[in-house]
């Protein structure tokens, strides 16, 4: 009767701690095996094709994000995917010559392999083979600080090796080594291996409950405050943690690096009239975002959606800017956030500071000229270019619709003068020769009571 339950514990622990140090100088290929531009207009429509040497830059730069060693890189043309080995017979040959020739030990394929192309390209190729959706989940088993995180990357985990159990798991037969999640041919105890993996989930899934209800009782005590809610979304390493640092003079890692920020962080920051706000980092999107991860840290993302205003932050130095804003809005219509929030959604065109002065002027101009709706706001994270300017956007879309009043305090009102600063924005300021102030204030309507209470005098004003 021991050593099931043994064997039951060997298994947990090894799905809990991620190998962190294998990886790193594995000598890596990666493949990026794209449509044709043909198959793309088919497939896609025409609409936002993306540049293939942009897609394969971004899955090198998802290999080395987890000190892998990449050797070299290749873009793979394809006509159709074949169901056995994703690449045409003809390719996988051609691969496997050079990855003997540079002793290669693993390979990033830049798709989404079925548990029979991975298998049957790891047989043709010595090698281990791991798919984006693979690498991804092994980033985030990296990034992962706090508990919440921990559980929802493992979570995502166990789902992804469920449906892999056809392959085989790296506790039962490790005759390669191991890397994460991928390892050994062995194919016995599957059906063992799925209960244990499923018994695994219900219990994390129970605990995420708890998570979420802990995070659902913060967000009501906020909105008794009550403070605004900022969050921040944007694609990975468009600079959205060095934006909240920059906002709040807080210290969260903030590095050249895709998904440098996995576990949300909130701060109190002041706007230029006083207010509080409450401003999120949350986890940077990306193009093919696992459903399964999407799923996993829905909890995670509920402060986006329950958000005052949104802050998109896009890298404009970055030549696929267009489709990863793309990819972003495609996220954000998954989490329920569409068109009728667009008056609280600011784009940030981040990066100012990577343009020369022709390219900051061009942006400028196109930001003024950009259709209906709110303007862009141009700004550098990094030097504090347009940073006031879109403090000043955020609170006028606070503010949008709030109403305006004016008061007026005698000398001896020093009490209320000081509630009036710490729950109102305070517009203008006018102190008379009697000593009386004049002060003109907006304050969320929810306030209005408790102010025409103390200030009985108070008149309502234009904006």
């Amino acid at each position: 009767m021991t050593e099931p339950k043994n064997r039951k514990g060997a298994l947990a622990a090894h799905l809990t701690e991620p190998e962190k140090t294998v990886a790193s100088g594995t000598a890596t290929f990666v493949v990026g095996p794209y449509p044709a531009r043909k198959a793309r207009v088919r497939e896609e429509g025409g609409a936002n094709l993306r540049d293939p040497q942009a897609r394969l830059d971004e899955a090198v730069g998802l290999a080395r994000a987890i000190d892998l060693d990449v050797v070299e890189a290749f873009i793979v043309t394809l006509d159709d995917v074949r169901p056995s080995t994703y690449l045409g017979k003809g390719k996988v040959e051609e691969l496997t010559g050079a990855i003997k020739a540079s002793d290669i030990g693993l390979v990033v394929m830049d798709c989404a392999l079925s548990p029979v192309q991975q298998r049957n390209l790891e047989r043709a190729w010595g090698c281990k083979v791991i798919d984006r959706t693979g690498l991804i989940l092994e980033i985030f088993g990296r990034r992962a600080r706090t508990r919440e995180g921990a559980l929802q990357v493992e979570l995502a985990h166990l789902a992804y090796q469920k449906s892999r159990l056809v392959r085989s798991w790296t506790h039962l037969e490790r005759q390669r080594g191991g890397f994460g999640f991928l390892g050994g041919p062995g194919e016995t105890q599957i059906e063992a291996d799925r209960r244990i993996i499923q018994e695994r989930m219900t219990r994390i899934e129970r605990d995420l409950e708890q998570v979420k209800r802990t995070r659902s009782l913060h967000r009501a005590s906020r909105r008794r405050v009550p403070y605004p809610v900022i969050a921040l979304v944007g694609y990975t390493n468009a600079g959205k943690s060095t934006l909240f640092n920059r906002l709040t003079t807080a210290s969260v890692m903030a590095e050249d690096m895709l998904f440098a920020t996995l576990d949300p962080t909130a701060r109190a920051i002041t706007l230029p009239h006083g207010e509080k706000a409450i401003l999120s980092d949350t986890v940077g999107f990306i193009s093919d975002l696992p459903t399964m991860l999407v799923a996993a840290f829905r909890a995670t993302l509920e402060d986006v959606v329950e958000a005052d205003v949104l802050l998109h932050v896009r890298d404009v130095s970055h030549e696929d800017t267009e489709a990863q804003a793309a990819d972003v809005e495609t996220i954000l219509r998954e989490l329920g956030i569409d068109e009728t929030r667009q008056r609280s959604l600011i784009e940030v065109w981040n990066k100012a500071d990577l343009l020369d002065e022709a390219g900051r002027e061009r942006l400028a101009a196109l930001a003024v000229r950009k259709g209906e709706g709110p303007q862009p706001v141009l700004v550098s994270a990094q030097t504090g270019y347009g940073i006031d300017a879109l403090l000043a956007e955020i609170e006028a879309r606070i503010a949008a619709g709030r109403p305006v009043y004016r008061v007026i305090l005698a000398p001896t009102e020093g009490a209320t003068l000081n509630w009036l600063y710490e729950e109102a924005e305070i517009l203008r300021r006018e102190e008379g020769e009697d000593g009386h102030i004049a002060l003109t204030i907006r304050l969320s309507p929810d306030k209005e009571a408790r102010l025409t209470r103390r200030c009985p005098g108070a008149r309502r004003v234009a904006a």
